[in-house]
């Protein structure tokens, strides 16, 4: 799709729960006239691109995390209203009980699946590029053609949390571990790339140490960051939008709603650098 501006790309890192900022996000990508022509995305990041990629809007978007959370002015009659939406969200992600990971996310997957009408990269309306890593080679694999399921449950196993995928003789893990914000994958098809890194952002204080699950994912996020901070200042794209998400991690799903009010706090920011870039 061709912008005024030129052919515009969208990259959409992982992170979790803070992948929900993406929504508000695309949300002022619209706002402003602009209309993706391709998204790469990693891990949260891949699941809204693929919802988005397959023809919803970003309210679409802002309805379905709307009716799979429950907000704090939610009254009973509202949480009753969605109860069938918080069920499949709550009993999707199952305990997988291996000792590759804790968890098992194919449930929650294909509820998305179901929701956007698309089992393929192929049926979906912009292209999408989806990153996962080679656990024994620690490559990127950038998946955009066959099926979407594989692709965006490798994308999404963080090690030692959710089981890794076995795809065509491949151990994949968590794209996070390789590339987590792939604006990389855009420069040679986008006359301008965008970037939304959804990283927290860390505050130092007197709290106890972590325990072993905050550790470790404490310590991915840490991996993480490093790699994307490198790769910003090595090769930056045209726009980089960190919004400030404070005391998130990544699984804190029941902080969804803070990370949609953080986030709008940061984007008349990002509007100014939108209009900066492409006006």
């Amino acid at each position: 799709m061709k912008n005024c501006h030129g052919t515009v790309g969208v990259a959409l890192g992982g992170g979790g729960v803070r992948g929900l900022a993406h929504v508000p996000a695309l949300a002022t990508i619209e706002a402003c006239g602009i209309r993706p022509a391709v998204l790469a995305g990693t891990s949260m990041g891949a699941i809204i691109g693929a919802l988005y990629a397959s023809g919803k809007s970003a309210k679409d978007l802002c309805g379905i995390v709307e009716h799979h959370i429950i907000g704090r002015d939610d009254r009973i009659k509202d949480i009753y209203a969605k109860k069938d939406s918080l069920l499949k969200w709550l009993t999707s992600v199952r305990l997988a009980w291996k000792g590759s990971g804790l968890l098992e996310a194919d449930g929650f997957l294909r509820h998305l699946l179901d929701q956007m009408n698309a089992s393929r990269f192929e049926d979906l309306k912009i292209p999408l590029h989806v990153v996962a890593t080679d656990f024994y080679s620690g490559e990127s694999v950038v998946f955009n053609r066959g099926p979407l399921l594989p692709a965006l449950k490798a994308s999404m196993s963080i090690p030692g949390i959710f089981v890794p995928v076995e795809h065509e003789g491949r151990i994949l893990v968590d794209g996070g571990v390789s590339n987590n914000l792939p604006f990389d994958l855009l420069a040679p098809r986008c006359d301008v790339t965008i970037a939304i890194d959804v990283a927290p952002t860390r505050e130092i204080n007197d709290a106890e140490p972590p325990n072993m699950l905050d550790a470790t994912l404490g310590m991915f996020d840490m991996l993480v960051e490093r790699i994307t901070t490198s790769m910003v200042l090595a090769q930056p794209p045209h726009v980089y939008f960190h919004p400030r998400l404070v005391g998130i991690r990544v699984l804190d799903f029941d902080k969804a709603e803070d990370v949609l009010e953080q986030t709008e706090q940061a984007i008349g920011e990002f509007k100014k650098m939108l209009a900066k870039q492409l006006h």
